[in-house]
């Protein structure tokens, strides 16, 4: 078999143009050599195929691609030697030039409390990769064919058994669903949701926009509901035909505001569910986190035919693992399976069976517990500091997750967040998190996601903080 580029191991697309014409199509070689050695396509010392070889791959007269070789031999883009072939030149190739990326006002931050993230830092590489060692030599040789659109089942079967015994949740294998995170899951609901013929979801007044967005893509209206202090106020579910069937809720730990839920609210959303046939999404965004008391079960316990359970390793591992998971009713099971399916959304398995072999072994538990710890001292630190050098700011939400909110002097907050802006600190307001149309009163707070920094930047990002409180 002669040389081409396969055989050579060079794979290179190749734009001749020029006009049909024997001079044209050696220009337009000529040229197109030249671009990719210019460009670094080609890199220094790559062996180009005999010129037979191109000819024959490219459908022209050999002694065309000679000439050409010859020009860019003669211009110095190419060698020729006997006995080594046509290569790319020996010379330093200067890649295009890039536009710089555009200033942020005030520089890049020094320091990051901004919430929704743990300190990635402290992944558990060791462990993680020993985890996935075990369970790639473990892995069936079908674990590397087409995905399941469930989920691996040894991810699902692990899961069951964690979430029962850590959350609380009622878990069959066969009724989870394995998602690329959160935003995934919910987009797949959504879309769910809409071909049901719902118009509207329920909300809570605070909380993220990229999933009140998600669902507005879905083609479905968001409607907050009101708020106070026992959290989330679910008397404004509706009732009538026209109200809406879904609600989205943070119940154990609400997103921003770290009120949990009040039992009696708990009770009364899943009495509505049973009563109007609506489905409850639990987001249990940071539910191993809890610091001062056993942590609030999972709200899915108390009727798995009405919630859909929403969990996901971005808070306990890392956003960059893209692993969630769904609990859903039987009602509900096919239409989402479908959905995922037919948007060809799948998981990586090496990473599924890594997470379910983390989570058999006791890995996971051993790594949440000591984040735990780092954790909570993070959080006592942040208390401390704040009632020491900010009497006026009070700290609430703090029994649990990766943030805490500081409660400031009314009429502060935006003046507060500039001030971080010139430290280079990066921390939001909670005006950030607030529903466009909900009718809470507003709160002057800063939202503050003390699990966010790496370790030595920390006391740094604490500091910073502290300068910057009235």
């Amino acid at each position: 078999m002669g040389e081409t580029w396969a055989t050579l191991g060079v794979d290179l697309h190749l734009e001749t143009g020029g006009d049909a014409s024997r001079h044209g199509v050696r220009k337009g070689l000529t040229d197109a050599l030249r671009e990719a050695v210019r460009g670094g396509r080609l890199a220094p010392g790559t062996r180009l195929p005999s010129s037979r070889s191109l000819a024959v791959d490219l459908g022209i007269a050999r002694n065309t691609v000679a000439d050409a070789y010859a020009d860019l031999v003669a211009e110095g883009w190419l060698t020729a030697r006997q006995g080594s072939g046509t290569r790319v030149a020996e010379r330093v190739v200067t890649p295009p030039a890039r536009p710089a990326p555009p200033r942020r006002k005030g520089g890049a931050p020094t320091y990051n409390l901004t919430p929704g993230s743990p300190d990635l830092a402290s992944f558990p590489r060791a462990e993680w990769l020993k985890a996935a060692r075990r369970a790639l030599a473990a892995a069936p040789h079908s674990a590397l064919g087409f995905a399941d659109p469930r989920g691996r089942v040894e991810l699902r079967t692990a899961l069951a058994g964690y979430l029962a015994r850590a959350r609380g949740v009622h878990a069959d294998p066969d009724r989870i669903v394995v998602t690329a995170g959160f935003v995934h899951a919910l987009a797949v609901l959504g879309r769910v949701l809409r071909a049901r013929g719902e118009r509207d979801v329920t909300v809570e007044s605070y909380g993220l926009d990229l999933h009140w967005n998600l669902l507005h893509h879905a083609g479905l209206r968001t409607v907050p509901l009101a708020y106070d202090a026992l959290g989330t106020d679910v008397s404004g579910l509706g009732s009538g035909s026209g109200s809406a069937k879904a609600v989205l809720l943070t119940p154990a730990h609400q997103f921003p505001t770290g009120v949990p839920l009040h039992p009696d609210r708990r009770a009364a959303a899943v009495d509505w569910a049973r009563r109007e046939g609506g489905v409850i999404i639990e987001d249990d965004y940071d539910g191993e986190f809890r610091y001062d008391r056993q942590p609030v079960g999972a709200l899915q316990g108390l009727d798995p035919e009405h919630v859909v359970y929403l969990g996901t390793a971005s808070k306990s591992l890392a956003p960059g693992l893209r692993l969630g998971w769904m609990v859903l009713p039987s009602g509900l099971y096919d239409e989402v399976l479908a959905e995922k399916e037919a948007a060809g959304a799948a998981c990586g398995a090496l990473d599924q069976l890594t997470l379910a072999e983390f989570l058999t072994s006791g890995a996971y538990d051993r790594h949440v517990r000591g984040a735990r710890l780092r954790y909570r001292r993070r959080r006592d630190h942040l208390v401390e500091a704040v009632a020491e050098r900010a009497p006026e700011v009070r700290a609430t939400g703090i029994a649990a997750g990766l943030h805490a909110v500081l409660q400031l002097p009314p009429g502060t907050e935006q003046s507060i967040v500039q001030a971080a802006n010139w430290e280079r600190l990066a921390v939001h307001g909670l005006s950030n998190f607030r529903h466009p149309l909900a009718t809470t009163p507003r709160e002057d707070a800063l939202v503050v996601g003390y699990g966010t920094p790496p370790e030595h930047a920390w006391a740094g990002a604490l500091e910073a903080l502290c300068r910057v409180l009235p």
